[in-house]
């Protein structure tokens, strides 16, 4: 039986998909007037560029014909054309419910605009999409964003899911908080990236998690399980915690540059459309290109 208090959080969710899902085609149409997909150099059939011969590269691979009218060896790529899937998901614990003030998004609507705008925009690019979970296979097609907005929309399990058939050769992107323990998020990682995965962790905080502006006697309630913690002097405690919060932060980044994976931060209190304008930039780079 689904307890109350969890019901009532889907159901209020569920009220809240279609605004969110006008504002993820909204910040998805912004962007895709500037992209151009993302080709790339790789297997396939359909010419795509010229490149000059570079030291390593194989004889068997020079154009004779094209070196032959100009000034030395160029090589004749085709078009990758290797199907890719793209695996989203979506923190639903309980400290993503969470905002500073009435004027934020929660952490969780962030996170949810952030992974629908990026679904929008890679189903536009005719890429294959799905919800990191128990769900269907990578779809295409404008059809999509609705069913893949409802599964995000139905959370399920803690943490990462691993599922039956995690994913094979493709793009991962996980956008949470990222407020547990390193060695959880690291394991995680080392699952996903075990098939062959690339992967992108973009934490999103709300900007008092990140300044702690409180000052004087101040309670914290922790989101997660209730507990209390009572500062007599919250400023005192500012300079310890931007300390704190910025070794979890390295360890994010040890952590996806061990697995070739990136690692960004978004504020909810800053634009969607730059945390998005900086992960397209790394989706369209072939992986051996990406910097680590």
């Amino acid at each position: 039986m689904i307890p109350p208090r969890v019901l009532a959080q889907a159901q209020d969710l569920a009220a809240r998909l279609p605004p969110l899902l006008v504002a993820a085609e909204r910040v998805a149409a912004s962007l895709a007037g500037g992209t151009h997909g993302r080709r790339r150099a790789g297997p396939g059939e359909t010419f795509w560029q010229y490149r000059r011969a570079q030291p390593g590269d194989s004889a068997a691979a020079i154009d004779w014909r094209r070196s032959a009218r100009g000034n030395g060896l160029y090589l004749r790529e085709t078009e990758w054309s290797a199907t890719q899937g793209f695996w989203l998901w979506c923190d639903a614990s309980a400290s993503m419910d969470w905002r500073s003030t009435p004027d934020l998004p929660e952490k969780r609507n962030r996170a949810l605009l952030l992974n629908l705008a990026l679904a929008a925009l890679l189903l536009r690019l005719g890429e294959r999409v799905a919800v990191l979970g128990p769900g269907d296979a990578p779809s295409s097609g404008p059809g999509s964003l609705p069913r893949l907005a409802e599964q995000m929309a139905s959370p399920w399990g803690d943490g990462v899911p691993h599922p039956l058939r995690p994913p094979r050769q493709g793009e991962v992107v996980l956008v949470s908080d990222f407020l547990m323990p390193p060695e959880r998020i690291a394991q995680d990682v080392a699952t996903l990236a075990a098939q062959g995965n690339g992967g992108h962790l973009i934490q999103v905080l709300d900007p008092a998690e990140e300044t702690l502006p409180y000052s004087g006697r101040v309670r914290f309630v922790d989101t997660e399980d209730e507990t209390e913690l009572l500062a007599r002097r919250a400023e005192d405690w500012r300079a310890d915690y931007a300390r704190r919060l910025a070794e979890h932060r390295d360890a994010l980044t040890a952590i996806a540059t061990a697995h070739g994976w990136s690692f960004a931060t978004h504020r909810t209190d800053h634009p969607p459309q730059l945390a998005l304008l900086a992960l397209q930039a790394r989706l369209a780079m072939p992986r051996s290109r990406r910097p680590t």
